[in-house]
């Protein structure tokens, strides 16, 4: 297949790219390359894609529909795999205006240049664990209400997906929406806590620790969901009942205390944290947990990788890139 990849430079579409082209599928990679957090992390990302006659790279921002256009302006694709956004929670109590315009703005732009090309099978887009919000029965099935989000991210990532339904029955779009639940890895991001939480351990600075450290998240380690990204582009769109769009539950299904992570990355580092329990700031969700029973049955879809198994690797890594 031949693949627009948006977010080509992010921790999720980088492995994913790899991934896809030992498979032999080549890739059009776009991505804005914003200073979110630091550059040099995403260039470097690129730099293992680079060198590949399967790959080809453009700087874009997808909320700018002409530059978009003419990126790929005589292209043919059989797919496309949407997962440029304005990432993490947080942020947002910042810079919600950013969200808007990558998640909500950019998303349309896709789908507006997913409904024109010619000979498109099929539209991946990422959206999140995050559009539950509180209210949602553990573990979390795709057929739960998802109307409260209690953070503007995951408002914008629901909104994304209903933009979607409504391209699908209005255009015939076939849509698949994989909501990723707490994704860590070597080669991921700075802002989340696996990362942060090794930098302050290694360096000896105290930690926040949110919630007594009783928040859950299910930590769902890369390879486990590049392996159901990739088992969803390889297999042929099914038939569905209305609009041609359907949405899919990505995670480990195995929900972990915080104060679980902090004592793994001990584990691996050998240090001790220096922890300060802390109120966290709005909208963080208690809990994430991922009903997959779908994606299960629908892509084989199963993730291997423990936490415990993951975090050593995500340390060692660690060490290497930072040289600490």
């Amino acid at each position: 297949m031949r693949i627009l990849l948006t977010g080509a430079a992010g921790f999720i579409g980088s492995h994913t790219a790899l991934a896809l082209m030992a498979r032999g599928h080549d890739i059009v990679g776009l991505d804005s390359i914003n200073s979110y957090y630091d550059p040099a992390l995403k260039h470097a990302r690129l730099a293992r894609l680079s060198g590949n006659s399967a790959f080809r790279f453009a700087h874009v921002d997808i909320a700018d529909a002409e530059a978009l256009s003419s990126a790929v302006r005589g292209e043919h694709f059989d797919a496309i795999l949407h997962l440029a956004a304005q990432a993490g929670v947080r942020y947002a109590l910042q810079d919600p205006a950013s969200y808007t315009r990558s998640n909500l703005v950019g998303h349309q732009n896709i789908l507006e240049l997913a409904r024109h090309m010619k000979g498109l099978g099929h539209l991946v887009y990422a959206s999140s664990s995050s559009v539950y919000g509180n209210d949602t029965a553990a573990p979390y099935s795709e057929d739960a209400r998802a109307d409260r989000p209690v953070s503007y991210y995951g408002a914008t990532k629901r909104a994304g997906e209903l933009l979607s339904y409504s391209y699908a029955g209005l255009f015939g779009l076939k849509q698949t929406g994989l909501r990723f639940f707490t994704v860590y890895g070597t080669w991921g991001r700075p802002d989340m806590a696996y990362w942060l939480f090794t930098d302050a351990i290694l360096r000896g600075r105290a930690l926040p620790l949110f919630g007594g450290g009783k928040l859950r998240r299910d930590f769902t380690w890369i390879d486990d969901i590049v392996a159901g990204i990739v088992a969803v582009l390889e297999t042929p769109y099914a038939a569905t009942e209305g609009a041609p769009h359907r949405v899919y539950n990505l995670g480990n299904s195995h929900p972990e205390e915080a104060i679980t992570l902090v004592r793994a990355i001990e584990e691996a580092t050998g240090k001790q944290a220096i922890i300060h329990y802390t109120d966290g700031p709005p909208g963080d969700v208690i809990e994430t947990y991922a009903d997959v029973t779908k994606a299960s049955r629908d892509f084989g879809y199963a993730p291997t990788t423990s936490l415990a198994e993951g975090i050593p690797r995500f340390v060692s890594w660690f060490r290497e890139y930072h040289k600490v």
